[in-house]
């Protein structure tokens, strides 16, 4: 879903900061502010990401990434194949929807339809912190029609009867991420078809009244790469200025407001001396260092799969703001454990990097499928750009409503063949093509059990996913 360029933005972040101009009596010394920096970054990180993404999305028109305007629903309906190369690790499952909100002048109504209960649905609520607040569909709400209310931090209204739940936002702007699952290519039809029923509308609309005073017009900072180098704290002070401090952002904001980075301050990074920007430049840098080696050390590894449980509300993170910046460097937006579990391998069980000049077998005991209660897949992806592999039978991945079609062996086990020529004929059913080169696998569990045998909780389950064994020769 988001961009290579979003991500190595995300990354990059920390290469330099723009500062406010403060008063030598109210500056920090040079070593306090290094340490501020370092802990800004950390704390920031997901926040510019997030403001990163909204400004493709909703505000630059010309980003290439832009999807509708603030509160209007927008749908991607298509299949994804290796021609589709703007966004890593596409989902091939569950095409997405998108509204990008806007909560200041009032709460927006989601409206879902009524969906087969065969077919997996979710959408994901995601604030400007990246907490994930909420979810609609199957596992959360289940699959008949219904309104929900989503309301920013500072709304004090009643919830309307008719609407079957209230979510509240930690911040004025938010995103609702719809994913919609696809049972097979030609099965895009019927996923349009439940497309077409989702909705976003202003409360005042839904209520069918006269809407509120709309919010002031905002002057929203560009953001690019380049930009986003050398002011880091301007984004992250733009972006706090809707985002109310928590109790346990208590200690980190009066860090920052020490150094001129909050609500209604200024910048401008030229007028300071240059012994802080020195000092500046290297907190942050000790701040990027740590949140790559927080991201090197998640998850736990299980049979050459790595298992991590990083994305969750604000009580998840608990004030960790390490674990929160590792996990949007690591793929902003991700699902929390209870709607996805991703499992991601590049390496078989002896620990050798997976080439698909080599083949692969995969082997799922007779009774011991991925164990979820909607479905689950496993996507090749190339091992150097992490995009789809074009392939003579254009299969992207194997998943569990293939299952009818696949082969099983004589004791019920499920065998995955991998490899970059077909297996034989005799096989190609539970083949899933691999590039002549680096293998990229991610195995996706959606709407995980809980009771044993289960992936949950994360590196700690009853259920290991089997290894990647080299095929004799």
């Amino acid at each position: 879903m988001i961009t290579k360029r979003q991500l190595l933005a995300g990354a990059a972040l920390a290469a330099s900061a723009g500062l406010p101009v403060r008063s030598a009596v109210s500056r920090p010394g040079l070593i306090a502010a290094k340490d501020i920096a370092e802990a800004g970054l950390i704390y920031g990180l997901p926040i510019v990401m997030n403001y990163a993404v909204m400004y493709d999305f909703a505000i630059d028109k010309n980003s290439g990434q832009y999807k509708a305007p603030f509160n209007v629903l927008s749908n991607e309906s298509g299949v994804f194949t290796y021609k589709d190369t703007a966004v890593i690790t596409p989902n091939s499952d569950t095409p997405y929807s998108f509204v990008l909100l806007d909560l200041r002048a009032e709460p927006q109504v989601i409206s879902v339809p009524a969906i087969e209960r065969q077919r997996y649905y979710s959408v994901q609520f995601c604030d400007s912190n990246t907490y994930n607040f909420g979810y609609i569909g199957t596992r959360a709400t289940g699959t008949e029609a219904g309104d929900y209310l989503v309301a920013g931090p500072d709304w004090n209204g009643a919830t309307p009867s008719g609407v079957r739940q209230a979510f509240r936002s930690s911040t004025q702007f938010a995103s609702a991420i719809f994913r919609t699952q696809l049972f097979d290519p030609a099965d895009i039809d019927n996923v349009k078809k439940v497309q077409a029923g989702y909705r976003s509308q202003a409360l005042s609309a839904y209520l069918k009244q006269p809407a509120p005073p709309p919010a002031p017009e905002l002057a929203f900072p560009k953001i690019t790469k380049d930009l986003a180098k050398k002011n880091f704290f301007e984004y992250l002070d733009f972006a706090l200025q809707y985002a109310p401090a928590a109790p346990n952002e208590t200690e980190i904001r009066a860090q920052l407001a020490s150094i001129g980075v909050g609500p209604g301050k200024t910048f401008n990074f030229k007028d300071l001396p240059l012994k802080q920007k020195l000092e500046i430049a290297v907190g942050m840098k000790q701040g990027q260092r740590k949140v790559d080696a927080a991201v090197a050390r998640a998850g736990t590894m299980v049979n050459g799969w790595n298992i991590s449980g990083l994305f969750g509300d604000s009580a998840h993170y608990n004030g960790d703001w390490l674990s929160r910046a590792a996990a949007a460097q690591g793929g902003i937006y991700g699902n929390s454990p209870a709607e996805a579990m991703y499992p991601f391998g590049r390496s078989d069980v002896t620990g050798k990097a997976l080439d698909g000049r080599n083949t692969y077998t995969i082997t799922f005991p007779a009774n011991g499928l991925p164990p979820v209660n909607a479905f689950w897949s496993v996507t090749m992806y190339d091992g150097k750009t992490q995009l789809l592999v074009k392939n003579p039978i254009d299969r992207y991945l194997i998943n569990s409503p293939m299952l009818p079609n696949m082969k099983r062996n004589a004791d019920g086990s499920l065998t995955l063949y991998i490899s970059n020529k077909s297996p034989g004929t005799n096989r190609e059913s539970n083949w899933l093509p691999a590039p002549a080169g680096p293998i990229y696998l991610v195995m996706r569990l959606y709407w995980p059990k809980e009771n044993p045998p289960s992936i949950l909780p994360p590196g700690q389950g009853t259920w290991r996913p089997p290894g990647v064994v080299p095929a004799a020769h």
